[in-house]
This record gives structure tokens, sequence and C-alpha cells, in this order.
């Protein structure tokens, strides 16, 4: 399969060569969440890898080997997704897939229609993300972030399944916190402070520059 994009400097990275990081995503989102959370500067990068495994870990593990062969640097890649009990455990690791196009008004409507008349509406956010370097050294750090789904979407920040997830302990969804807050709350967020705990503990898991600028904060 082709890969068609070379990784594009973030316009905030100031550092270059091998303090940088790059992260597989397509999704802006995504990878302004990643940017302000590890602070350290990063290059976005699209590939097409087919999203086929059957966990998050499984389809992070393939995008960031699949970036770490093509670039030759130390590469994150994040899947993450929306779990609901009453809905079996999906839309799980379709939740990007899981209406089209992808907005984030389909894809909450379509949880709403389904959840009609559930009275369980516990769910939680997960997200694995892979660190991945060319000698092939690898880890994954999970995150989650557990809450319920409401009646309606409310707010509008965030993206994805933001508007009509809660979590637990607030009464205002993803969509209507800040991004601080949310950062501090989400699953990503804590994946990505897991990254920088253990990061503090092998000299090699992030490039040089980028480790210093992630601890330093």
């Amino acid at each position: 399969m082709r890969n068609q994009r070379r990784p594009v400097r973030a316009r905030e990275g100031k550092e270059g060569g091998r303090g940088e990081i790059v992260v597989v995503t397509t999704n802006k989102h995504k990878l302004a969440e990643i940017k302000k959370i590890l602070k350290i500067p990063v290059i976005g990068c699209h590939l097409r890898v087919k999203e086929d495994g059957q966990t998050f870990a499984a389809n992070a593990l393939k995008k960031a080997r699949a970036g770490a062969k093509k670039f030759g640097q130390i590469t994150l890649a994040d899947d993450s997704g929306l779990v609901i009990e009453a809905l079996g455990g999906r839309p799980g690791v379709r939740s990007a897939r899981f209406a089209r196009p992808a907005t984030k008004e389909n894809l909450c409507g379509k949880v709403l229609r389904l959840m009609q008349n559930k009275k369980n509406r516990k769910a939680k956010f997960v997200c694995a993300i892979a660190v991945v370097s060319p000698n092939k050294k690898e880890k994954v750090f999970i995150g989650q972030c557990r809450g319920k789904i409401i009646q309606e979407l409310k707010g509008e920040n965030g993206f994805g399944y933001d508007p009509i997830f809660v979590p637990q302990g607030y009464q205002k969804t993803f969509g209507q916190m800040s991004s601080q807050t949310k950062n501090r709350l989400s699953h990503r967020g804590q994946a990505l402070q897991k990254i920088k705990k253990c990061a503090r503990q092998e000299s090699n898991l992030l490039p040089t520059a980028s480790k210093a600028a992630a601890l330093s904060r």
C-alpha cells in the first residue's frame, strides 16, 4: 500500500532533526492535543495504514511501526475510541468510522439514536499510544476516562463524541470544557502523561531534545 506524504513539521516546533518526534495521524485535533500535552516539537504525517486490529493497541502499533520504518525516526501513533456498555462495547475500535461522513454531528447522532431508552449510560474513552523506534523498540501506553453518555449534544469544543460524554465526577461534557481541563482528564492526556513518566526512566524513549522539553514541563 503506497504511503503518500512526507511528514510535515508542525508550525509550533522550533527544534529540528533528532529533537522532533513523528506522529502518525490524519486527525488535526489529535495532533493538536498531543503537541499541547507533551509540549515537544512534532511532525504530523499522513500514512495510509489499514486499521484492522481487534484492539486499540494493535492499531496504534501498526501505525507507529509503519512510520518508524518509513521515516527512520522515533514515531508515535494513537488509536482511541468510545466504549459503551449498553452497546456491547461499540463503537470501540470503529469509533472513527462509526458514521459517514465522520462528523461530530453524525457520530454523536448515531450513538444517541442507538442509546434511546437505554437506562445504562456508562461509557469510557480508551486511548492506546504506541511509541516505536527505528531499531524496533516499542512500547504501548493506555489511558482511560470513565463517564456516561447524556441525552443530547452539549458544547462546541473538542471533536468526535466529546459533546455527549460527561466524565465521572463532573457535570459538563468534554465539549463544554476548556482544552486545559479536558487534557487533564482525558484518556489521551493520561496516556501521554504515562509517556512522560516512562521517559524519565528510559533515556532513549523519546528523541534527546524532545525528552528534555517534555521533562522540563
